[in-house]
């Protein structure tokens, strides 16, 4: 593995996979001021790169993707440095959800609060069957927020109440149910079920997933009419590539 820096560990290979580790970030990859600048400066160089086509993220301890943000850090905030603070994380949500490729969380042990937010920015969420995962911020006396607010998407309002407002945890087998999460890996095989979204998403064409990401994360925010027009522009660019001529005769001469 190739340190970026202090905190992210990265290793690829030679179709275009990337694995990004949150490192030196303690037993349950806790989130402080340090970690959060350093993954966010790692993405955010990461994403100039057109030859990375997937990118899995995951945490170095394996009890945990992220066990949140660090509430000793928290504890001593004003209201000045907890909104700085709170913007930092923002900023790492957004490098993740904005990242140009598909990212994939692969979720082992727990994953609350701050670090849930982070897993809802990814585009794949694939998770080990013992994983555990909640938003335990009304305990400590502060509300969940930013990308908190990707959860009702996932998976509706009722069930976002309930992990904000009742702060408990769920299990894989629940997270599944409600669509917070979109595999559950069979016991010791995570990295089986993470490398088979992989393989799913090299079958497809690189420049076209890029532009498919992109209009899913526009179409979040538009109304439906801007969506389907917006659609028609960035159809047609595609065919500014090789990609779609040399795909579509791949698939017409298998059909022979």
């Amino acid at each position: 593995m190739q340190m970026l820096n202090s905190h992210c560990g990265v290793d690829r290979d030679a179709r275009g996979l990337l694995r990004l580790t949150i490192c030196n970030a303690g037993p349950l990859n806790i989130l402080g001021s340090g970690v959060i600048r350093s993954v966010c400066e790692g993405l955010e160089k990461l994403a100039a790169d057109p030859q990375i086509r997937v990118l899995v993220l995951s945490g170095q301890s394996p009890k945990s993707m992220i066990g949140g943000a660090d509430i000793k850090e928290m504890a001593g905030l004003d209201q000045s440095s907890a909104e700085k603070f709170i913007t930092g994380l923002r900023d790492l949500c957004e490098a993740v959800r904005n990242f140009p490729a598909p990212v994939i969380a692969r979720m082992a042990g727990w994953c609350l609060g701050g670090g849930l937010e982070v897993a809802a920015a990814c585009d794949f969420r694939v998770a080990a069957p013992d994983a555990r995962f909640g938003m335990p911020e009304v305990r400590v006396g502060i509300p969940s927020v930013i990308h908190a607010a990707l959860l009702p998407r996932l998976i509706g309002w009722g069930r976002a109440r309930w992990l904000l407002m009742t702060a408990e945890n769920i299990d894989a087998a629940t997270a599944l149910a409600w669509g917070l999460i979109d595999v559950v890996a069979d016991q010791g095989g995570l990295d089986a079920a993470v490398d088979k979204v992989v393989e799913a998403l090299l079958k497809c064409g690189p420049q076209a997933l890029r532009a498919q990401k992109d209009l899913l994360r526009r179409w979040e925010e538009l109304p439906l009419t801007e969506s389907v027009d917006l659609s028609i522009g960035v159809f047609g660019r595609s065919f500014m590539t090789e990609e779609p001529k040399r795909l579509m005769q791949e698939f017409i001469n298998r059909k022979r």
